[in-house]
């Protein structure tokens, strides 16, 4: 069993900047891939990014690429989402989730734990 939790949602305004952090607990944490996912009212969850287990891949939706970094540190068992230059449309709640690859983890299928999420509103 793996526990994920997030942190570090809130309210924000458009051009503006967020970190999300995702701690986990549990089995080996260097042992998954780990991705980011979101989910606005009324639609379905979306991939936004994923990384490898050691960090030397990451994957990106189209539709943050060049806005949004992942990265993991896997001393302090934490995957982070760096969100800048928000729009509305990104705002959602974002679920921290771990798998095996981060290819695996670009299908919402995949996962095989999902955090609690947190929500990211940007206001116009």
């Amino acid at each position: 069993q793996v526990l994920l939790v997030e942190s570090g949602g809130g309210l924000v305004q458009a051009g503006g900047s967020l970190t999300l952090s995702c701690a986990a607990s549990g089995r080996t944490f260097s042992n998954y891939g780990m991705g980011w996912f979101r989910q606005a009212p009324g639609k379905e969850r979306e991939f936004v990014a994923s990384i490898s287990r050691t960090g030397g891949i990451t994957l990106y939706a189209d539709s943050v690429k060049g806005r949004f970094t992942v990265s993991r540190d896997n001393d302090k068992n934490t995957v982070q989402l760096q969100m800048n230059i928000l729009k509305p449309e990104d705002t959602a709640v974002y679920y921290c989730a771990a798998g095996r690859t981060a290819r695996d983890l670009t299908n919402t299928w995949s996962p095989n734990y999902w955090g609690q999420g947190t929500q990211v509103t940007v206001s116009s």
